[in-house]
């Protein structure tokens, strides 16, 4: 029995390519208020995904419902 995905499961939409590729997904703590004060509240959780042929990035903010 294997636990590899299949090589669809590593890939996602690319807008500017068209198709679908391969990306590099990673999880990044914005911070959204410009003020100084309380700033460490206002971080959110980004979902940081980067198209591995062409290069183009998108964020999107997860906690929003």
């Amino acid at each position: 029995m294997s636990s590899r995905k299949p090589p669809e499961a590593d890939t996602e939409e690319c807008t500017v390519c068209d198709t679908r590729t391969t990306h590099t997904v990673s999880i990044e703590l914005v911070t959204e208020s410009e003020r100084e004060r309380n700033a460490e509240f206002s971080r959110e959780p980004y979902r940081v995904s980067e198209c591995d042929v062409c290069g183009s990035e998108e964020k999107v903010r997860m906690n929003d419902a």
